[in-house]
């Protein structure tokens, strides 16, 4: 069985709730069960997911964004 962890990554370029969606959806496409917090304006975004940091993160690099952990 695999652990849900919480991830709190800082985006760059997130301007909009456009943006907010863009990610959310990226997010849970890779692991639907994951639960998505987006604290906009600040570009932080908390995800508790059984995915590492680097899968997640990938999945928002791949919608044009920056990404890094907070």
């Amino acid at each position: 069985m695999q652990v849900s962890q919480v991830h709190t990554f800082r985006v760059d370029g997130m301007t909009c709730q456009h943006c907010v969606k863009t990610i959310t959806a990226a997010l849970m496409a890779r692991d639907p069960a994951a639960e998505v917090k987006v604290k906009f304006p600040g570009g932080e975004v908390r995800v508790t997911s059984v995915m590492s940091a680097d899968e997640l993160m990938v999945a928002i690099v791949e919608q044009g964004y920056g990404v890094s952990l907070a």
